[in-house]
């Protein structure tokens, strides 16, 4: 756990310095409505297409940033379907309003770093080296009262995750 905890530091520091180093010395205030949205997200379920005895519950929590312009990115730490903890660090990704003319219905895609499918199920995500492999999730979200949403997740051809965000910023 130690190293994955290095790890996850490493990698928000990684993510995070260009933009420190990119700032003015001058704080430039920014408008309250283009300030990024904060999101808790959490999962209590997935359904597995071919559920298999080896399956687990899966659980996940994580925090989403929305920004003004569309983007997301965030982390989420889960149990995946074997038991392992994992972690999914994702600095890329995008959201879009509105589908099909239901406003409180949206689009997400994210795509980032994917840490924890381990020995003996490392063949169960693509491209696995040492536990990391390139994730991305493609979802459905409807906001059924103000600040709190309902998500659908796509994770690839194995199974669907049933999400809540509230939004906490």
């Amino acid at each position: 756990m130690k190293k994955l905890i290095c790890t996850v530091t490493g990698l928000i520091v990684a993510q995070l310095a260009p933009m420190a180093l990119a700032q003015p010395s001058e704080p430039v205030p920014v408008p309250v409505s283009q300030s990024p949205k904060l999101q808790l997200q959490f999962s209590p379920y997935s359904y597995h297409f071919s559920p298999s005895e080896e399956h687990k519950p899966v659980f996940m929590v994580g925090l989403e940033r929305e920004h003004a312009s569309g983007k997301l990115d965030g982390i989420t730490f889960f149990s995946n379907s074997f038991g392992q903890e994992c972690l999914y660090i994702y600095p890329w990704g995008g959201v879009y309003k509105n589908i099909w003319g239901v406003a409180p219905l949206s689009f997400k895609w994210t795509a980032g770093l994917l840490y924890g499918y381990k020995e003996p199920y490392e063949n169960k995500v693509p491209l696995n080296y040492k536990g990391f492999s390139p994730g991305a999730v493609f979802a459905l979200a409807y906001e059924f009262r103000p600040g709190w949403s309902a998500q659908l997740n796509a994770l690839g051809n194995s199974a669907l995750m049933f999400q809540v965000n509230l939004l906490i910023k």
